[in-house]
């Protein structure tokens, strides 16, 4: 279609703009006036489906090569559909074959059962004839390692390696997630979706024993995400990980020296169970839609990555062997000064009583990793060694 009367320039016209196309009306109530928008709106759709009359204006010798590639396409389709049918069917007997692997893999992290230990063999045979040493006064620490049960932080390992994942977690985080006991995924019926349940043993920070993540699809095969819900999180009293306080001093000469407190979202893992919603109305800007759109994005992918990467390949990230077969390519990251919060006239509740060491406080938070920006080479090469050496709570976000 031609644009005609100097309109070249102008931007396509969208559905979402026809509200505001329309002319005010005395008298026409917004119930009116929004009943004429929708009427429009479908009338427009319907135009949009009809033939443009290209396709008429063919010669028949045209139309009859149309007439058999349109028959070509339908035996495309049909294949294309048995496929689509025999995937899924293929999907749900290897998901059944995997399910025993799954358990005994957890049964071994949790220390469930536990599996022989063969213990390295001698250096040489007068070695192996020496009588055994007496326990030494430091034994009763080293055969509590050994009477450690199962493998711990296991999960929080196997994420962390993960790049996608290691931008989710912050260090307060680990403390919480060191009870990750198991991660189970499952489809919702007719494949229109899938749950992840996060199974935790009892800790400090919740009362929740299973988070559950599920994502409502359109359609599987080509994945339109339609909305995603996640468990409500039963916080213990000031151990909300996704919340930090905030302290503002007065001003001096003000009539109270009382610091002013409010409570702000804090980046967090657990952040995932608040998934973005799209609201009921449609009385949204452009801008905010496409925001909104971006985050419910970065939300599925990191679902996808949980269940494509994380659940069938868990072994693999804990040893760092998943890391072979990812692409390590990391990108300089230009966006960091971004994620910082402009306010300096808040503080972190901690670093009040301490204003003489807030500089170097400062320059260790710098290597925190923020959310949505590419972590280093450092940061997701993380082993099960690595997480051994643990770390004090970080001060950049307090807890509730």
């Amino acid at each position: 279609m031609t644009n005609t009367g100097g309109s070249e320039n102008r931007p396509p016209f969208q559905m979402s703009d026809l509200g505001a196309t329309l002319p005010t009306v005395p008298g026409l109530s917004a119930v009116d006036r929004a009943g004429l928008v929708n009427v429009l709106k479908d009338k427009l759709q319907f135009l949009a489906g009809q033939s443009s009359g290209y396709l008429e204006s063919l010669s028949p010798k045209v139309k009859a090569r149309v007439a058999v590639l349109q028959s070509l396409q339908t035996e495309h389709d049909v294949l294309e559909a048995k496929f689509h049918e025999e995937r899924a069917a293929l999907e749900e007997k290897y998901q059944k074959l995997y399910e025993p692997l799954y358990t005994k893999r957890a049964d071994i992290v949790n220390g469930v059962v536990d599996v022989e230990h063969k213990a390295p063999e001698a250096a040489a045979p007068a070695a192996a004839a020496a009588p055994a040493a007496p326990a030494a006064p430091g034994a009763p620490a080293e055969a509590a390692k050994e009477e450690e049960k199962g493998v711990p932080e296991f999960w929080l390992t196997a994420m962390k390696t993960n790049e996608i994942m290691a931008t989710q977690i912050s260090e307060r985080d680990e403390y919480a997630l060191k009870f990750l006991k198991d991660i189970k995924c499952s489809n919702l019926d007719d494949n229109k979706g899938f749950k992840l349940d996060f199974y935790f043993d009892r800790n400090p920070y919740f009362k929740n024993t299973v988070l559950t993540k599920t994502y409502h699809m359109i359609d599987d095969d080509e994945p339109i995400l339609e909305r995603a819900d996640g468990t409500v999180i039963d916080w213990n009293q000031g151990k909300n990980l996704t919340t930090k306080i905030l302290k503002k001093k007065p001003k001096k000469g003000a009539k109270t020296t009382k610091p002013v407190t409010k409570t702000e979202q804090c980046e967090s893992f657990f952040n995932f169970f608040n998934p973005p919603q799209v609201p009921e109305d449609d009385e949204i800007d452009r801008d905010t839609a496409e925001q909104l759109q971006d985050l419910m994005e970065q939300d599925y992918d990191v679902g996808s990555t949980i269940r494509d990467k994380i659940i069938p390949h868990a072994v693999s990230w804990f040893t760092g062997e998943a890391l072979q077969a990812e692409d390590f390519d990391v990108e300089d990251d230009t966006t960091d000064d971004e994620d910082y919060d402009d306010d300096d006239e808040y503080h972190d509740e901690d670093d009040e009583d301490d204003d003489e060491d807030e500089d170097e406080d400062e320059e260790e938070e710098v290597h925190v990793r923020k959310r949505g920006g590419p972590p280093s080479k450092a940061a997701t090469k993380n082993s099960a060694a690595a997480v051994e050496e643990g770390s004090e709570r970080p001060p950049e976000c307090n807890q509730q």
